[in-house]
């Protein structure tokens, strides 16, 4: 979301319209449900992805002739077997996609990218709102502290569509798509060696806000973590603090240089309620770790919460392997179904 975002605004101040395909409703087997989105640029050339295959070209090829026009719509598709088995499916579904243009002179607009980039890395959970009427489409944010910006829209029509899925109400005269722009909840990532470094970009891709720290100044720069919200520098034995208050919707993920570290930073988030805990490390280096974690007074129910050795177990061994292993804990955890991996 945050390049596609960043990718229509710098079109816009460029003087360039565009086209944002966002799927708002799916049925059946399709490649990609409610909230997933496509920008289509005046060169032809696109960003993000509403799935592939015939729908995707579809809608691309829709999207350059309403570019041409700048006119907004709603188009369905279905995928009829063939079409499926394009993208891998077995058989078909159906889709509906709305195509938003964006005048460059809109400046309404920019503001609102704007605003939702920023909100994209902050802490706690927002909203994009679209309205869409026969006289026009725009597009909103709504976060708990700034409330509603860039549309007017009631309270009592909104709240009901604030929700952790894209929800289209088309009741009255103008239709409405909420969809979660921000989720709550940040992944605290202490220590920025290769797996950091890996799992970091995943994160990114699956919409985890991140926070990275490290006592090496080396280590948290942005050109191994250029997507993350915050990147912070001090001793392990200080890094809640520094980078804190973790919730009960945050993720420590403990990923330090060695034993000391890590059984530093551990002491600090068991105290927290976080809502998952994982260490990397061997099963000897963790078993050390639960010793000293223990005779430092803290319980077998406390140590239990630790997720460790960190990961599913699918086997993997690099760096890359190791951080997709951990990023699937995480949306398991996320999702509510970690235990299911138990």
């Amino acid at each position: 979301m945050k390049k596609l975002f960043a990718a229509l605004l710098q079109e816009l101040t460029a003087g360039r319209g565009a086209v944002l395909c966002g799927i708002v409703a799916s049925r059946g087997s399709t490649p990609r449900g409610a909230g997933a989105k496509m920008l289509v640029m005046e060169d032809g050339s696109t960003a993000g992805t509403i799935g592939g295959g015939a729908v995707e070209y579809r809608a691309a090829r829709l999207a350059r002739e309403l570019l041409a026009e700048g006119a907004s719509r709603f188009e369905s598709y279905r995928l009829t077997p063939g079409d499926a088995a394009d993208i891998g499916m077995v058989c078909g579904g159906d889709v509906r996609v709305y195509f938003q243009y964006f005048n460059p002179a809109d400046r309404t607009a920019e503001k609102t990218l704007e605003d939702a980039l920023v909100l994209l890395d902050a802490p706690g959970p927002s909203w994009l709102i679209t309205a869409m009427n026969e006289t026009g489409w725009g597009m909103g944010i709504w976060d708990p502290k700034g409330g509603l910006r860039g549309l007017e829209i009631s309270m009592d029509r909104l709240a009901p569509l604030l929700c952790g899925r894209g929800v289209l109400e088309e009741e009255g005269g103008t239709a409405l798509f909420a969809e979660p722009l921000a989720r709550a909840g940040t992944v605290y990532l202490f220590g920025g060696g290769h797996v950091a470094r890996e799992l970091a970009c995943i994160l990114a891709m699956t919409d985890f806000r991140t926070v990275v720290y490290d006592q090496r100044e080396q280590a948290v720069t942005r050109t191994f973590f250029p997507e993350a919200a915050l990147l912070a520098c001090g001793p392990f034995g200080e890094a809640v603090e520094r980078v804190g208050p973790i919730t009960a919707e945050d993720y420590a993920v403990i990923m330090t240089p060695g034993h000391q570290g890590d059984c530093e930073v551990l002491a600090q988030v068991l105290k927290t309620p976080a809502k998952y805990i994982g260490c990397i490390g061997s099963r000897k280096k963790i078993a050390a770790a639960r010793e000293r974690l223990l005779s430092d007074g803290f319980t077998e129910k406390d140590i239990d919460r630790v997720h460790a050795p960190i990961g599913l177990p699918i086997g993997g061994e690099t760096p890359a392997e190791v951080a997709v292993s951990v990023a699937a804990q995480l949306i398991a955890c996320r999702s509510g179904r970690l235990e299911d991996f138990r």
